[in-house]
């Protein structure tokens, strides 16, 4: 489906900061690990997290609305922030049993979501609209 430039390179950019935080955070519960004194790295890392996931339902609902694009991508980020937030309340809660499988299922969402929109799994799902230069 055809959408604009910028609301695709914004969509882009948008999920790949979200999954080098994504995968910034176990990083970051590894050296809390061994230096609990960290412990604020993580809750930066997580807290980022939360906010690139909601940068990323904002960049998916303008390639859908005002864009003309699908609307399963911004399904995908509604889904993902509310799989963020799950993973926050569990973190703070300290039910690890839960948030580390979790962590690993955030990881591999967003790397699948990466991969949708830059058109890594076959033909991509999202292209410019007629007229536009290609990204």
């Amino acid at each position: 489906m055809a959408v604009g430039r910028g609301s695709l390179v914004f969509l882009r950019a948008a999920v790949a900061l979200q999954t080098a935080l994504v995968f910034l955070s176990p990083v970051t519960a590894g050296v809390m690990l061994s230096a609990p004194e960290w412990h604020l790295l993580h809750s930066a890392a997580s807290y980022g997290l939360f906010a690139a996931a909601l940068v990323h339902l904002a960049a998916a609902v303008l390639v859908w609305r005002p864009g003309g694009g699908p609307p399963g991508p911004a399904l995908s980020a509604l889904v993902f922030l509310g799989g963020v937030l799950a993973q926050v309340g569990l973190g703070v809660a300290g039910v690890p049993a839960l948030h580390v499988p979790l962590g690993v299922l955030l990881f591999a969402a967003s790397v699948l979501q990466l991969c949708r929109v830059w058109g890594v799994l076959g033909r991509p799902r999202l292209t410019i609209g007629a007229g536009a230069s290609s990204v």
